[in-house]
C-alpha cells in the first residue's frame, strides 16, 4: 500500500513483537530499516537469520535507549553511515508489574527509563536530524493503560501516559518544520509482552475487547505505516488507537 523506497526508518524495540513485525512491513515497502535491541541476542540473531533477503536494508543495533549518552553514540553512527533519519518508531518498552505499595525503586525507575526517558532520548537527537532536512515522522508506541490506569501498572500507566503528554507537545514544537508526531495505542496485541500473564487474566482480558479477541503484531504495523506516510501529513499530535474497539 506505501513506498518508502529510500526511507531510512528507526525502530526502537524493532527485532521481536510489535516491533519486528514493524520492521518486517517498511521492509516489504522498500525502507532502510535500523532496528535496535536492548539485550536478546538470541531473538535479534533469529530475526536477522529470517531477514536474509534484505540483509542490504536491515541494519541492527544493540544500545539502551535509556542511556543517553549510548542514544546520542548511536545517532553520531547515523549521521557518519546514513546522513538522514525519516522516521523513528519509539517502539521499546518494559513492564515490571506490582502494586504500588510493594513496588521496588529500581522496577520504577527502569519502566519510566526505557518507556518514557528512552522516548525523550531517541525523539531529541531524531528532530535535530530532521530539522535539518524540514522532513519528518515520529510514532511514539503507547497503550490504553497511559488512559485507563491498570492495576499493579502504575509504573506501566504512567511512562505510557507520559508519552502521550510528550507527543502532544513536540508535535507543537516542530509542526512548522515539516515533522508530524503521533501515537499509535495498541491494546491487547497476540505477542510475547503478555505471554506471562495468567491464562485466567487474559481470557478476561479478551472478553473485555468488543471483537472478542487479541489483536496482531501486523494490524498495528500497518497502522504506524499509515502515520509514516504521505498519506498521513495533516495528522499531528494524535493517538491513533488500535484495540479492537476497548
Amino acid at each position: 500500500m506505501f513506498d518508502f523506497t529510500g526511507k531510512v526508518v528507526i525502530v526502537t524495540g524493532g527485532t521481536r513483537g510489535i516491533g519486528r513485525a514493524v520492521s518486517e512491513t517498511f521492509l516489504l515497502s522498500g525502507a532502510t530499516v535500523l532496528a535496535t535491541y536492548a539485550t536478546n541476542e538470541v531473538t535479534a540473531a533469529d530475526f536477522l537469520n529470517a531477514s536474509d533477503s534484505y540483509k542490504e536494508k536491515l541494519f541492527l543495533y544493540k544500545f539502551d535507549v535509556s542511556d543517553y549518552a549510548e542514544v546520542e553514540s548511536f545517532y553520531k553512527l547515523i549521521d557518519k553511515n546514513y546522513e538522514k533519519v525519516d522516521i523513528l518508531v519509539n517502539n521499546a518498552g518494559i513492564r515490571k508489574d506490582s502494586v504500588l505499595g510493594m513496588m521496588r525503586e529500581s522496577d520504577w525507575h527502569d519502566v519510566i527509563g526505557v518507556n518514557l526517558t528512552g522516548t525523550y532520548n531517541m525523539c531529541k537527537f531524531a528532530v535535530l536530524n530532521m530539522m535539518r532536512r524540514k522532513s519528518g515522522r515520529i510514532i511514539n508506541v503507547t497503550s490504553p493503560a497511559g488512559d485507563f490506569g491498570f492495576a499493579c501498572q502504575s509504573n506501566y500507566s504512567a511512562s505510557k501516559a507520559g508519552q502521550v503528554a510528550l507527543t502532544k507537545s513536540l508535535s507543537k514544537e516542530v509542526a512548522t518544520r515539516g515533522i508530524t508526531v503521533n501515537c499509535v495505542s495498541p491494546g491487547y496485541i497476540d505477542t510475547d509482552f503478555i505471554k506471562d500473564l495468567p491464562e485466567e487474566l487474559k481470557k478476561r482480558y479478551k472478553a473485555e475487547v468488543p471483537q472478542r479477541r487479541f489483536g496482531t503484531a501486523k494490524e498495528v504495523a500497518s497502522c504506524i505505516l499509515f502515520l509514516a506516510s504521505d498519506v498521513a501529513s495533516y495528522v499531528n499530535g494524535a493517538t491513533l488507537k488500535v484495540a479492537g474497539g476497548l
